[in-house]
């Protein structure tokens, strides 16, 4: 069992940055696929950016790509989201999710919800115009 929790949302203007964070629980965090997904009031839940377990495979959502990027620390056992250049449209509650290894996957394919094992309870962003 693997428990996530997401900290450093919070207000930002258009154009301001914020970074997110994610603590999981767990001895195996280096072998997991960690992704950042986010919702909007009455929206579905939609894939913002994945990080394999190699932290040198990412993949992101078009609409985030060149502004986020997603990081992790797997001595700390953490996984980051800098989010630079941020826009109204980016205002959501942030979700960070886990994926146990169970064989080679692209991190493409990694975009897909029922891709993750794990989920944490959110965070909120609002970004002002």
């Amino acid at each position: 069992q693997v428990q996530l929790v997401e900290s450093g949302g919070g207000l930002v203007q258009a154009g301001g940055s914020l970074r997110l964070s994610c603590a999981a629980s767990g001895r195996t965090f280096s072998t997991y696929a960690m992704g950042w997904f986010r919702q909007a009031p009455g929206k579905e839940r939609e894939f913002v950016a994945t990080i394999k377990m190699t932290a040198g495979s990412t993949y992101y959502a078009d609409s985030v790509k060149g502004r986020f990027s997603i990081s992790r620390d797997n001595a700390k056992s953490t996984v980051d989201l800098q989010m630079n250049s941020l826009k109204p449209e980016d205002t959501a509650v942030y979700y960070c999710a886990a994926r146990r290894p169970r064989g080679i996957v692209a991190a493409s394919s990694l975009s897909r919800l029922d891709e993750y094992d794990y989920w944490g309870q959110g965070t909120q962003v609002t970004v002002s115009s």
